[in-house]
């Protein structure tokens, strides 16, 4: 690779005897980002009036400005107001616009954390934030409250606080790296991360959630792929949102991952404006899948503070996997979800196809139109489970099986299970009933 001009005219004006191995030492890039508004213009040629000068300190001074160069010469200085790297990387006075809905931790994560550091949602997995130091400062951020906090690495005690939950809580058997990007940790620390959790026998996968590849891909250089091949099976996953974004050092960098063996997903954010396009998506996702990464998740964007200028109706996600199914390869289509506020995990969100459905036949319809049924087989008998796995007649020989108690809907289909409704906490008709039934036991 060689530097194009708008990339050596940037180096040259970060200093003057920058060459290409500058460029492409992610420290040297780190070391440099654009942080200050009059840093941006400079290096760009863009120019802002001083009503946009003053809007723009006011949204940096609460949520703060970091791009790396190389992710600055991605921009389209021609289309800047238009271009979704832009769009993406750099403020915009409208995140000082809170809505009423709009919540400072829209997932709970704090919440849902029993020590510093570890978010435990789901029953089997949890996510550990392990930095909160990021390349660049994504303007759509869900953590956008711990933006900002750019000198917080956790030190080893506090990480430590984190395995130590996962080592005393068995039924967590796949964790999740996230912060922060865990990959602006340095190679030892890494290391340390990946030896400490990996000697924990329940932990059979091990997650890292990274933009790295995005916005700072030198950053996968041999020595961290030697570190991470030691610590099979790792999964990645990367945050790509747009074509336009996937450039020859992006693809080196997922090139060496692929390489190294680690299976790789994307989760791409739905952005208004930016990619909420049916054919921006299917172009992304056919690039992914042509570079070895399964689109894996499209997100509705979170309420978190100041996004609501990038956020869609849910219709608009809904269109585009409408585009996607039945276009596209089924691998090559990611599965849209909300990740529910308060905490209540993802939710799929797809387009209807079951139009309706009879004791013997179900009505469906295809991606062009086309009306079907399917007919139920009519000789099914169900097996009912008593739960009682040791003594069932279909090949269960599963090792050591898990044993938890049913949630949610799953309760209900369970057959070992007696109850037959869910009901509210605070259901205003229960309450009323309960009133009603200690009056009458009183009397």
């Amino acid at each position: 690779m060689i530097f194009n001009e708008k990339q050596q005219n940037i180096a040259n004006r970060i200093n003057e005897e920058s060459s290409i191995s500058n460029w492409k030492d992610w420290k040297w890039q780190a070391k440099n980002a654009i942080k200050t508004l009059e840093r941006f213009e400079y290096l760009t040629d863009i120019k802002f009036s001083e009503k946009e000068r003053k809007e723009l300190k006011a949204t940096f001074d609460k949520f703060p400005l970091s791009i790396t160069p190389y992710y600055l010469s991605l921009i389209d200085k021609s289309n800047y107001k238009n271009d979704p790297v832009f769009k993406q990387s750099f403020g915009d006075a409208r995140e000082l616009i809170t809505l009423d809905s709009e919540i400072n931790d829209p997932l709970a994560e704090d919440s849902d954390s029993p020590v510093e550091g570890i978010t435990h949602r789901y029953p089997d997995r949890v996510l550990f934030h392990v930095s909160n130091v990021c390349a660049m400062y994504c303007r759509h951020c869900t953590r956008k409250r711990k933006v900002g906090d750019i000198d917080h690495i956790p030190h080893k005690e506090q990480l430590q606080a984190g395995i130590d939950y996962i080592a005393n809580t068995p039924q967590v058997r796949d964790v999740l790296l996230s912060g922060g990007d865990p990959l602006m940790l340095s190679d030892e620390m890494i290391d340390w991360l990946l030896s400490e959790i990996s000697q924990i026998p329940h932990v059979e996968v091990i997650r890292i959630g990274t933009r790295i590849p995005v916005v700072l891909p030198y950053r996968i250089t041999d020595n961290l792929i030697s570190v991470l091949k030691k610590y099979q099976p790792l999964w990645i996953n990367t945050h790509f949102n747009h074509p336009r974004e996937i450039t020859n050092s992006s693809k080196e960098a997922i090139r060496k991952l692929a390489d190294a063996g680690f299976p790789l997903g994307n989760q791409s954010v739905l952005l208004a404006d930016v990619n909420d396009c049916p054919k921006i998506i299917k172009s992304l996702c056919h690039k992914l899948v042509e570079n070895r990464v399964r689109p894996y998740y499209l997100y509705q964007c979170d309420l978190s503070e100041g996004l609501s200028h990038f956020r869609t109706p849910i219709g608009k996600g809904i269109e585009i996997m409408e585009s996607l199914i039945g276009h596209t390869s089924g691998f090559a289509r990611p599965t849209y979800v909300i990740d529910a506020p308060g905490g209540g995990g993802k939710i799929p969100l797809m387009p209807n196809y079951l139009i309706s459905w009879s004791t013997h036949k179900v009505v469906l319809r295809n991606f062009e139109g086309v009306i079907t049924t399917y007919e139920e087989p009519r000789n099914y008998e169900t097996s009912l489970c008593d739960g009682n796995c040791s003594d069932c007649k279909l090949e269960l020989n599963l090792g050591e099986g898990e044993e938890r108690e049913a949630v949610g809907i799953e309760k209900l289909l369970s057959d070992e299970n007696d109850t037959i409704c869910l009901v509210p906490e605070d259901n205003e008709r229960i309450q009323r009933r309960e009133d009603n039934e200690n009056t009458t036991e009183n009397d």
